[in-house]
């Protein structure tokens, strides 16, 4: 930052000059005093020796409360408002690209002040503060940091930002009032860093305690060297402690908080993860972190099989999602049918999709569909419900593979209130599979031809990905309707567990409208529900 952080004491702390060859080093006794450093050109010093001049001398005061500013305009970018004829609109929240600096904007990370504004992280290190959009769509930008070590989370507790960094915990303080970063506090910096490019810090979250939340990639075709390699990681509010709470990811690209204190953690397929993975994380009573797969993180486990690892709640492949960011719950009531849905958000085509899932025998399972909306021009990598408009704000960027590959963007999805139809239940039974829509269906509708199920398996190696194996089709029997026409049974007398399954429909809604989607799921156990 631009500032000093250090506070001045009257206190002269004894210290020595060592000459070491051509190096000269200034040895600082062990103590709680905070240190004030003057910067001198003159005079002699010899071994063991005390700095010529006393630095109580010194008055810094002036340097600790800020320096004028260096990005002092606002810069103006126009909404592109989306059509409401559906279920959602899409509003692209135009970003300054064309900015003095030359500085990209590619989003990685974004939160509310109480007040509205939008706080924004990018890839590049820097961070962006943006009132809007008016009535009109007007947007203003500000420039408020610059220079951070890749930032891929933000949250802003207490009014102010807090940053994941490849490097650090960071929190930002604009000492004068200007609206301007001065300084950059270190609130934590445990985590152990490499050289490697692919160790990146993802995500920010935090708890009813205050207590901070990120994921630690791994290394690329590497094993791990330092503790942090592939952990999901949580920093005590006052940034005075670390813990890493659970292992064995690769490139775990955000966390999702749960209201029940478990964790969604997505990671890539690669190296021993054969495809995509959404993980549900729970913690151990015993304090030791559980296992998610990743046999090149950094854990204590040696055994490489299936049975040693926790499943996943679905494998991606990567036709569906080749690259899953972050997931968020829904948290407004302005969405209707799906508050209190669990949201994923890909950063590989730059779609939304919805994940109906299920607890089975102590296992969380499901799958994922995608939402109605056209896929973004960027990589999805973060979304919050804004606090006033209780609409879905989401950012993104292109910087790694995807299929998505403009540079950055901010946009808006907002619900319209109209009707859809999605499945927002998905149930693995015994006889069958269960799924329960958002609206009731046409009965005419429904008929076992309308469905077409295949199932795969995968495996998991310390090769990159997986193939499918023993992909076939599976036999539908029957189908049946609930009497408010929401759920769909579908009868499969040969169902079984499997890694992978889709599920693809092709109904009508009672409004006469089509009603089709793709579902790719995970099954580790099958319900006693039985057809009704």
């Amino acid at each position: 930052g631009r500032g000093l952080s250090s506070g001045f004491s009257p206190t002269k702390i004894p210290m020595q000059w060592i000459v070491d060859g051509d190096s000269l080093r200034l040895k600082i006794p062990v103590g709680k005093e905070p240190l004030q450093f003057a910067v001198w050109t003159t005079g002699k010093l010899q071994d063991g020796g005390s700095p010529p001049m006393d630095p109580s001398e010194f008055d810094l005061s002036s340097m600790t409360h800020g320096g004028p500013p260096r990005w002092p305009q606002s810069l103006t970018t126009q909404a592109k408002l989306g059509s409401a004829e559906g279920p959602f609109a899409v509003d692209f929240l135009s970003a300054p690209e064309n900015n003095p600096w030359l500085a990209l904007t590619r989003f990685t990370g974004l939160d509310f002040f109480a007040d509205g504004r939008t706080a924004l992280s990018t890839w590049d290190g820097d961070v962006w503060i943006v009132e809007g959009p008016t009535e009109m769509g007007e947007l203003k930008w500000r420039r408020i940091a610059s220079g951070l070590f890749q930032p891929l989370g933000l949250k802003i507790v207490e009014n102010k930002i807090h940053l994941t960094c490849r490097d650090q915990l960071v929190v930002l303080h604009d000492l004068n009032g200007d609206q301007e970063i001065d300084f950059y506090q270190c609130l934590n910096n445990d985590h152990q860093v490499t050289e490697h490019f692919h160790e990146f810090a993802m995500g920010l979250q935090t708890d009813e305690g205050g207590n901070f939340y990120y994921a630690k990639s791994g290394r690329h075709a590497l094993e791990a060297i330092v503790p942090h390699h592939g952990t999901l990681i949580r920093v005590s509010r006052d940034g005075s402690k670390s813990e890493i709470l659970a292992t064995g990811f690769r490139a775990a690209n955000g966390v999702c908080l749960n209201p029940d204190g478990s964790f969604v953690v997505t990671d890539q397929e690669g190296f021993w993860n054969p495809k995509n993975r959404i993980n549900w994380v729970t913690l151990d009573p015993s304090g030791k972190p559980k296992f998610y797969g990743n046999m090149f993180g950094y854990h204590d486990v040696t055994d490489s099989s299936d049975a040693a690892m926790v499943p996943p709640l679905c494998w991606i492949t990567n036709e569906f999602d080749r690259s899953p960011a972050e997931l968020l719950w829904v948290d407004s009531p302005r969405w209707g049918l799906l508050n209190h849905s669990l949201l994923n958000l890909s950063y590989g085509y730059g779609k939304v999709f919805l994940v109906p899932h299920e607890k089975v025998n102590g296992l969380v399972q499901g799958g994922m569909i995608e939402l109605p909306i056209p896929s973004f021009p960027t990589g999805v990598m973060r979304g919050r419900f804004h606090p006033l408009d209780g609409q879905l704000y989401l950012c993104g960027m292109f910087a790694w593979a995807g299929n998505a590959t403009h540079p950055g963007g901010f946009y808006r999805m907002r619900a319209t209130g109209k009707s859809f139809s999605l499945p927002i239940e998905l149930h693995a039974i015994k006889t069958g599979i269960k799924l329960r829509f958002t609206e009731s269906l046409d009965p005419a509708s429904i008929d076992g031809d309308k469905f077409k199920i295949k199932m795969w398996s995968l495996k998991r190696t310390e090769k990159y990905g997986s193939k499918h194996y023993d992909e076939k089709s599976l036999e539908i029997r029957g189908v049946k309707l609930s009497d408010d026409g929401k759920t769909v049974t579908i009868d499969i007398p040969n169902i079984q567990p499997t890694w992978c399954m889709e599920i693809k429909y092709q109904l009508v809604g009672i409004d006469g409208k089509p009603v089709q989607g793709v579902i790719h799921n995970t099954i580790h156990a099958l319900s006693e529900g039985t057809l009704q």
